[in-house]
């Protein structure tokens, strides 16, 4: 089934954007950005996170372990690709699509009337 928002699109859309250039110095600006720093300040001091960290770092301390998540991290990238692919190509199909309808509407706007194949000034008794 088809999800615009899966996870692993997700994913595979990070991975991407990691490439540019252009994106990365935008995530080097917003995480200059003292606001942006307080909220990282705020999510790192969390409970939560922090066990969520510390079992990962134990996790990444086994060989094994650490093969099986960058396998599983893998497989889910190439699946997000996969997802994306097909995300892009329906949104390029439906902008397509989109065009023609408003091209269309264009020209059936532009169209002269049709006129009525009834006789003009003729009354019926």
């Amino acid at each position: 089934q088809f999800n615009p928002f899966g996870s692993d699109m997700m994913l595979a859309q990070l991975m991407q954007d990691m490439q540019d250039p252009e994106m990365m110095r935008e995530a080097q600006t917003m995480m200059n950005d003292p606001a942006f720093q307080e909220r990282m300040k705020t999510l790192t001091d969390n409970p939560n996170f922090k066990e969520h960290m510390e079992q990962t770092t134990e996790t990444m301390k086994d060989p094994e372990k650490q093969k099986e998540m960058e396998e599983k991290m893998k497989s889910r990238v190439a699946a997000g690709q996969k997802e994306l692919e097909d995300f892009k190509k329906k949104s390029a199909e439906l902008e397509a699509e989109e065009k023609r309808k408003k091209e269309n509407a264009k020209k059936k706007k532009n169209q002269k009337p049709k006129t009525s194949s009834k006789k003009k000034g003729v009354k019926k008794v």
